[in-house]
């Protein structure tokens, strides 16, 4: 299972940014995808998480409010729109997958697929 992110970019504060991920060989509406980060000096942390069926979605309490996490099926790929961006939110942006078909957030499997990051930097 290979997965992509990408999106990520310069902002300034206040600003958003959506970020794709992108899962070739697999069909994402089969399965949760979760969005994690790490900023310089600190742990992986989940920022959101999307079941396979959309019916349950997940978001840390510092994004709850400002990200939404969604699919589009009929590209195969889950986006995280983020919206009045924030300079603690600078930090690597990935995606996984636990790789469970119909599993739901949050997963009881632990994530076992990642794609490489994609930098989001908030500055002015």
């Amino acid at each position: 299972v290979q997965l992509q992110a990408s999106g990520g970019g310069l902002v300034q504060p206040g600003g958003s940014l959506r970020l794709s991920c992108v899962a070739p060989g697999i069909s994402v509406d089969y399965y949760l995808i979760g969005w994690f980060r790490q900023a310089p000096g600190k742990e992986r942390e989940g920022v959101a998480c999307i079941s396979h069926s959309e019916d349950t979605t997940y978001y840390v309490d510092s994004v709850k409010g400002r990200s939404t996490v969604y699919r589009d099926n009929a590209k195969n790929t889950v986006y995280l729109q983020m919206n009045s961006l924030k300079p603690e939110d600078t930090a690597v942006y990935y995606c996984a997958t636990d790789g469970v078909v119909g599993s739901n957030c949050p997963s009881s499997y632990g994530m076992r697929y990642w794609g490489k990051g994609t930098q989001v930097t908030v500055s002015s």
